[in-house]
């Protein structure tokens, strides 16, 4: 039976998993304002994730789990940069920046993936791509108002550009993974990765998890950390996969700019976390410029093709 594409589908779907990760940077915060840290958030949010993805193959595809040796190595690089150290770089960066400062910064990962397409690659790109750089970077210097005092935390921001290039090769190797495995598989091995990696520089035995029975703003820290796992992890990967049965990956990938609009939002209205004018100007370039280097490569890329490397691994 053909499938038919239903593009009012995919929209919705694409929005949902944006929300739910917008979301989720807000509820981070939350966490890690219990005490719990970055490396700790890190590891449970992957273990979490890795337990529910495999149980989700093993109930649906089970033999899509198989791997051989020569995959190992890209699975370790994947489930490092892109599920280890992107988001505990990332829950490192939100805990000394607003929410949607942090973001912004990350987010200009896709301009990186379009610089490396023309300058390694070899790949042709439009006459855009350097407006789009050149606007990422004006508003980038919005966002931190270099005009000014500089009064952004300077390991805020290193950990927010860290995750911004480790994301970058998220997605490249992304485009290699997807190759020969399918989503579900490819993402419970990287989380599994994580949940390992983690394991090691913080050991999940040695947590205080007492600190999950306190409560914050009201709602209790384990409920925090469901949601971190499935609402944060777990779902708006799934949707997103599934958005690009309907949808182009650049659609996919434009209309996912909505994650840092929302997550300011959220942040504002629960941790009154505000951006002034220039601030917000900037954000709006930067997302501009993704925008421009999102559609800027003449021949579609590997990171564009597949629908694996659409949103950010939070």
């Amino acid at each position: 039976m053909t499938h038919q594409p239903r593009p009012a589908t995919g929209v919705a779907m694409v929005l949902a998993g944006s929300c739910l990760f917008a979301v989720n940077g807000t509820v981070s915060k939350l966490a890690a304002e219990t005490g719990i840290d970055a490396p700790q958030l890190t590891t449970l949010r992957a273990g979490g994730a890795a337990l529910g993805l495999f149980a989700l193959a093993l109930a649906f595809r089970p033999s899509r789990l198989r791997i051989t040796r020569r995959e190992v190595p890209m699975l370790v690089a994947y489930g490092l940069a892109g599920f280890f150290f992107v988001p505990m770089l990332y829950f490192v960066g939100i805990g000394r920046l607003p929410v949607g400062i942090s973001l912004l910064f990350e987010y200009t990962a896709p301009v990186l993936v379009a610089l490396w397409a023309r300058f390694v690659q070899g790949h042709a790109v439009r006459p855009r791509l350097w407006v789009g750089l050149a606007a990422s970077l004006a508003g980038l210097a919005c966002v931190a108002e270099i005009w000014g005092e500089l009064r952004l935390d300077a390991v805020g921001v290193s950990a927010a550009l860290g995750a911004a290039v480790l994301l970058a090769v998220y997605y490249l190797l992304s485009a290699r993974g997807v190759a020969s495995r399918d989503t579900l598989s490819l993402t419970a091995y990287a989380f599994g990765v994580s949940a390992l990696a983690g394991s090691v520089v913080r050991p999940w035995w040695e947590f205080d998890f007492a600190r999950t029975t306190v409560t914050t703003h009201g709602v209790p820290v384990w409920l925090l950390l469901l949601y971190v796992v499935i609402g944060g992890s777990i779902a708006p990967y799934l949707l997103l996969a599934g958005a690009m049965r309907h949808l182009p990956p650049t659609s996919v990938g434009i209309i996912g700019m909505s994650e840092p609009v929302i997550a300011t939002a959220v942040a504002w209205l629960v941790l009154h976390e505000h951006l002034n004018v220039a601030q917000i100007c900037g954000g709006a370039l930067i997302l501009a410029g993704v925008a421009l280097a999102e559609t800027a490569r003449v021949q579609a890329a590997p990171a564009e093709r597949h629908p694996e490397i659409v949103g950010a691994p939070n």
